[in-house]
């Protein structure tokens, strides 16, 4: 399995309302629920209207499209990076699964999840 880095600071966010999210940019992941409006997106794209924000992210994804029958794949990254204390945001998407790490913890992820057999893609 390839992991592909994504080269952008990425941040969380709550925001009032999505009208001043561009959804043109090239990484924007939305959420919502009856409670709240959530955001990922590039640390530079973060609308004037967040609320909360948690900057210090990078991410990777899994490179490829993943079908919905395969199993395991998250559950298996999830554990290599738990067992070394490594916490995680994950966003799945229809194609595939992508995950932020803290910067300060992004490399050793990296280091981590290639000693346990994961290729890794610039």
């Amino acid at each position: 399995m390839e992991i592909k880095k994504i080269g952008y600071d990425f941040s969380v966010c709550k925001v009032e309302d999505y009208s001043l999210i561009d959804l043109s940019a090239e990484y924007c992941f939305i959420g919502k629920t009856n409670d709240e409006n959530s955001l990922v997106c590039i640390t530079n794209d973060v609308p004037l209207n967040a609320t909360q924000r948690d900057d210090g992210w990078k991410a990777f994804c899994i490179q490829g499209i993943l079908d919905f029958s395969l199993v395991g794949i998250l559950s298996d990254i999830c554990k290599n990076l738990a067992q070394n204390n490594i916490s995680i945001f994950a966003i799945s998407t229809f194609n595939t699964d992508y995950v932020l790490i803290k910067q300060n913890n992004y490399q050793k992820a990296l280091d981590i999840l290639y000693n346990a057999g994961y290729e890794i893609a610039e």
